[in-house]
């Protein structure tokens, strides 16, 4: 007689093979998950994780993938391989027995569909609910995932929710059919610390209210640590690690893992010590932006940004931290004149600059230059990267046409990169390099400023890494005055002289790094504190809920 494991896997992907066109993506990966279980795969962008996430539900093809190998098995009467499954029998299984989560909900959500609506097709597709019944499950899915007015945010649209709402949605939408598997795909990545916290509770509570096994990807290790149960870690499409999470931790083999787990921030690192006294090159004083009050507004107005007064010194590097729409980039869109302020004063060196004309204004913008967050969309696909580094110096007299290539392999080096990458174009980057380009773009002008907005958010802990010690080298070599914007506490921490923290539009807490961090008087700054995923409570964890998914029989 076969003895039957008491919790066999309800998911077992075995020699898993995906490939892009003649790219193998993913060599030959194997790992299970059991019912109530949390595995994490976790590596660098290019690793492999999401092509593996997105063959499980065959959601691949439509990246322009195929699975060329292996087998993904889930448990049931008799075991499915989602590798053989037709159209017909994918559509059913979709959202049903397996459902995702993805990191941007903006993008996966219809936007021109009702909330409401878009929850009841599926509970229409897999469980048959028409009319009021359906709405009514739609309201206690949203209702389960504590959505606040539930049966109101049925007739909103999805960009009329928060982010964090927004991603409730995605997670009420995914668990409507109660499924037997949950992918989540980076889904806390682009948000601040106090909602992705909120986000992880929620997941885990569902997760032990439901008893579904949880596939988490991602390359935070401080979310890995207080969410999984065991870890797959990944590289260039192979596993190199797995195990449970505190003994990973506590003891990683494999030296990739060791680079990541060096990589990733932690609070308590230490901040670069106090500048004495710098010099003020930007001073902004009760500045106020506000939106609405146009023609269609009917007289709302929403101050995003409410009479705040901050100063930069020169070679400072000031962090700005906060929750999301806290008015962090509209302030910073405000300095920049990108979005026009409604009150307060704007001096850059020592200029005034709130009040000066588009025309007037165009010979201060060489002083204070920004970096976005999302590299890509902040670059031009046709421009080579030779014209792309140049245009700033360019459209400023700075550099002559026939001197844009000497300048721009000058920039490249500066911010390591190679030589031949002048005649290339943004596509044939990878993200962390891409963000390479566009500082050296911002240098290209010799600014006295660099406003950073989530300047690394997008990137891998290695890649962020990487980018951040190369922003503290530009500062101390050529003196560059930082504002950095960031919902990263622990990055804000490694690069930042000070700190100021922003909640409704206010700055509520300034002061030295360390004194902010160690000693935080506000409330706020305190509740942000408390929010952030450390690596180093994985000890305290160690054997809290070691059997927890094995002992859901």
């Amino acid at each position: 007689m076969t003895l039957v494991p008491p919790n066999p896997p309800v998911l077992s992907v075995r020699d898993l093979r995906v490939a892009f066109g003649h790219n193998e993506a993913v060599h030959g990966l194997s790992f299970d998950i059991h019912r109530g279980e949390t595995l994490a795969l976790v590596g660098e962008s290019g690793s492999g994780k999401s092509a593996t996430a997105l063959s499980i539900l065959r959601l691949i093809e439509r990246e322009g993938g195929r699975i060329v190998g292996g087998s993904i098995r889930l448990a049931g009467d008799c075991l499915t391989d989602i590798t053989r499954l037709c159209a017909s029998e994918l559509r059913a299984l979709r959202g049903d027995r397996v459902a995702m989560v993805f990191q941007e909900p903006m993008t996966s959500l219809n936007p021109v569909m009702t909330i409401g609506a878009q929850i009841c097709e599926t509970l229409t597709l897999h469980r048959g609910l028409r009319g009021a019944a359906a709405r009514e499950a739609a309201r206690a899915a949203l209702e389960r995932v504590k959505v606040p007015d539930p049966a109101q945010r049925l007739d909103q649209y999805p960009h009329e929710l928060s982010g964090g709402l927004r991603q409730r949605v995605m997670i009420a939408m995914a668990l409507s059919c109660e499924p037997e598997v949950l992918i989540a795909d980076e889904p806390t990545t682009a948000l601040d610390v106090t909602t992705q916290a909120e986000i992880l509770r929620l997941i885990a509570s569902l997760q032990r209210e439901m008893g579904m096994a949880v596939l988490f990807i991602t390359h935070d290790l401080g979310v890995v640590s207080q969410i999984a149960d065991r870890v797959v870690v990944m590289k260039d499409g192979e596993k190199i690690e797995e195990g449970h999470t505190a003994d990973l931790f506590a003891n990683p083999r494999a030296d990739y893992t060791k680079e990541l787990m060096a990589a990733s921030p932690r609070l308590g690192e230490g901040a670069p010590e106090p500048l004495a006294d710098p010099e003020p090159v930007l001073q902004v004083r009760g500045l106020t932006t506000t939106y609405g009050g146009g023609l269609f507004s009917m007289g709302r107005v929403k101050p995003a940004v409410r009479d705040v007064s901050i100063t930069l010194g020169r070679g400072e590097t000031l962090g700005l931290v906060g929750e999301s729409g806290c008015g962090k980039s509209t302030l910073a869109r405000s300095i920049m004149r990108l979005v026009e302020p409604t009150a307060g004063q704007i001096t850059l060196l020592d200029t005034r600059i709130d009040g000066l004309s588009r025309a007037a204004l165009k010979a201060h913008r060489a002083h204070i230059q920004m970096v976005f967050q999302d590299p890509y969309a902040s670059l031009n696909p046709r421009m080579s990267i030779r014209d792309v580094v140049t245009e700033p110096a360019f459209l400023h007299g700075m550099v002559a046409a026939a001197d844009r290539r000497a300048m721009a392999i000058e920039l490249l080096e500066r911010v390591a990169l190679p030589r031949d990458a002048v005649d290339l174009y943004p596509h044939q980057f990878s993200g962390g390099q891409r963000q390479r380009i566009c500082i050296a773009r911002a240098l290209s002008v010799r600014p006295q400023i660099i406003v950073a907005d989530e300047a690394v958010s997008a990137l891998d802990v290695s890649n962020a890494r990487r980018i951040t010690d190369l922003m503290a080298d530009i500062q101390k070599r050529d003196g560059v005055s930082m504002l950095f914007i960031s919902h990263d506490i622990a990055v804000v921490e490694r690069v930042s002289h000070r700190i100021a923290v922003m909640l409704n539009g206010r700055i509520v807490e300034t002061g030295p790094t360390d004194r902010v961090l160690n000693d935080p008087q506000h409330p706020y700054t305190q509740v942000l504190l408390s929010a952030v995923p450390r690596i180093d409570r994985i000890g305290a964890a160690k054997g809290k809920e070691r059997a927890r998914s094995l002992a859901l029989v």
